[in-house]
């Protein structure tokens, strides 16, 4: 008997918090998580903007500390990732400057840098993916020079290709709260299961008492 009565007082103790009222308060945490995640996303999207307008400005210094700041702001908040991005006026500044010095070396044959980008320099007005495959189809018209300062090698776009990844869990506002979500959802089953074990002890182990 006295068994029955503790199983009662157990149920009752899981009864006096509302299954409801937990479930308002994960919604209002949600809403809060979902918040602070989006600030998140915001504070990177600023730091990579502010790393693309300082590749404008082909200032190198800038250019190395907003990506400093970018990259840590993203490896210390979750849900701020960039995704791939490019430095793409600084690849075209240093693309420029290889074609500009495989262009100034003589050559008694004609200079096939200078051709490819006499052909292709009016048809573009800055440089672009067309440029440089319009700019590599004319060089591959003619055979490769025997000397190899006349044999313009363009940077390798990976060189100027980042992409920060953000934790999975961060200890700020926004990883505090997920936490806290997650914790209430986890006493909400964990309420529903003990509910669920207590009723059926009662009625199947104390149905005769």
């Amino acid at each position: 008997m006295s068994d029955k009565r503790r199983v009662k007082h157990n149920i009752k103790q899981l009864q006096r918090v509302k299954t409801w009222q937990l479930l308002v308060i994960l919604i209002l945490m949600s809403f809060v998580a979902a918040t602070f995640l989006r600030l998140n996303n915001i504070g990177m999207a600023d730091r990579r903007e502010a790393v693309l307008a300082a590749d404008k400005t082909g200032d190198s210094d800038a250019i190395q500390s907003r990506l400093y700041d970018l990259q840590r702001y993203t490896a210390e908040h979750m849900n701020a990732g960039t995704g791939p991005f490019y430095l793409e006026q600084q690849y075209r500044r240093d693309a420029q400057k290889a074609v500009d010095a495989a262009s100034s070396v003589g050559n008694p044959n004609g200079n096939i840098n200078a051709k490819a980008e006499a052909v292709c320099r009016p048809q573009f007005s800055a440089w672009s993916a067309a440029y440089v495959q319009c700019f590599t189809d004319e060089l591959a018209k003619y055979p490769p020079s025997p000397d190899p300062a006349q044999n313009v090698q363009l940077p390798s776009t990976d060189l100027y290709r980042h992409n920060f990844i953000s934790p999975l869990w961060s200890a700020d506002f926004a990883g505090w709260s997920v936490l806290a979500c997650v914790l209430i959802l986890l006493v909400i089953i964990a309420r529903l299961v003990s509910l669920g074990v207590l009723r059926w002890m009662l009625k199947r182990h104390y149905r005769g008492i």
